[in-house]
């Protein structure tokens, strides 16, 4: 370890499709997480056709500064490391 100081991601992006329940409920729980945390921004994939062949119907997917965190459910334990550990 270099002791150099941990820098938590800039941007979260949850990737989904309007209307999806999945989607909301990722939304929701990243919005009661209890730490403070940068925005979070809804990306429709159905708007970009590259994500669309990405990533399909694996939606929800959490992306921090543009790395996967993770995709369907909010992994609580990837939430947590992503803020300790560099990306």
């Amino acid at each position: 370890m270099s002791g150099a100081p941990r820098r938590p991601p800039a941007r979260l992006q949850v990737l989904g499709r309007a209307g999806c329940h999945l989607c909301q409920d990722m939304l929701l729980a990243l919005e009661r997480w209890p730490d403070p945390l940068p925005g979070v921004e809804f990306v429709d994939i159905d708007r970009d056709p590259e994500l669309l062949r990405r990533w399909g119907d694996k939606i929800p997917v959490l992306m921090a500064d543009g790395h996967y965190v993770c995709h369907y459910f909010l992994d609580t334990k990837a939430l947590k490391t992503l803020f300790r550990e560099p990306l």
